[in-house]
């Protein structure tokens, strides 16, 4: 279980490099790519630049989508441990019988057993 934990934490950690290396090499293309069209003043090539700001944008939004998931799993984690300790309690029985057993204190309730029918073949 640890070593998914570890895999799991390798991989976010790569996937989170990743992710960075390749907006700031966006964001470099994007400098060159403004030049460019400034230059040329070609329709072809702000065409270009917008689908880069475009795809620049897409790998942001996939950085934050990766930071979610990896608090999402981090919750689950913890959820699955709290679940292990929990205990419910249930009372089955009327509010006239809850009434009586608070007011009665600490005296015991004597409950006569309901009787058991049985069939015989």
């Amino acid at each position: 279980m640890a070593d998914d934990k570890d895999n799991v934490t390798s991989d976010y950690d790569y996937s989170r490099d990743t992710y960075y290396e390749l907006i700031e090499k966006g964001k470099d293309a994007l400098e060159n790519m403004i030049e460019v069209a400034r230059e040329s003043e070609h329709p072809r090539a702000y065409e270009v630049l917008a689908t880069m700001i475009k795809n620049v944008s897409d790998v942001n939004d996939r950085l934050m989508d990766l930071n979610k998931k990896q608090k999402e799993l981090d919750k689950n984690g913890e959820d699955v441990k709290q679940v292990e300790n929990q205990q419910n309690n249930y009372f089955l029985g009327s509010t006239a019988d809850i009434q009586k057993l608070l007011q009665q204190d600490n005296e015991t309730i004597d409950v006569e057993p309901e009787p058991v029918i049985s069939r015989e073949s």
